[in-house]
């Protein structure tokens, strides 16, 4: 008879709880290509995101049946200030054994939610700390159309890339406060 270890627990992101990033710990950037040609780049500012990983006992809540409430998933909020947009992703699932993770979602632009699909990349991970880069890519056509959302009239471009790098860590939450 031999005996077998078993790997401890793959946790694909921090424990269960709400996670912010603290001002100067992110960077976001706002590209348009014209087929390869990159035509634009802009560096935009992140006024707030957060992560929320709800406690509900499975492996980080991972689970994306279509049964699973909406509360007891994880989600990514980016909130950028010029232009007004947000960034919620909802449906997070892991990919390449939490090397990456893939949220599909949406970027509220000028009252208008349009689908995107955020692919992140995990750089570190801890049970209180993620750090991440992704992409979110878009048809610049359909964007325009949707939202109305314009570049210069200079910059061609047939796709636009929304880079996000972020590191969240425990939401602070004054003494006070405490319940």
């Amino acid at each position: 008879m031999r005996t077998v270890t078993l790997p401890p627990e793959q946790r694909h992101l921090p424990r269960p709880g709400r996670y912010a990033v603290a001002p100067g710990r992110s960077l976001v950037e706002l590209a348009a290509r014209y087929g390869p040609l990159p035509t634009y780049r802009r560096r935009l500012d992140l006024t707030a995101a957060s992560l929320t990983v709800p406690d509900d006992g499975v492996d980080e809540g991972l689970d994306t049946t279509p049964d699973t409430p909406l509360g007891a998933r994880p989600a990514f909020r980016f909130e950028l200030s010029e232009p007004p947009a947000v960034v919620t992703a909802t449906h997070v699932e892991p990919l390449d054994g939490g090397r990456h993770l893939q949220g599909s979602g949406d970027l509220e632009l000028r009252g208008v939610a349009f689908p995107v699909l955020l692919r992140l990349r995990v750089v570190e991970r801890t049970d209180d700390l993620l750090l991440v880069v992704g992409t979110a890519r878009m048809s610049y056509r359909l964007l325009r159309r949707a939202t109305g959302f314009r570049l210069p009239w200079r910059r061609p471009a047939t796709r636009v890339r929304l880079l996000i790098a972020a590191e969240f860590t425990p939401e602070f939450t004054p003494a006070g406060e405490l319940g």
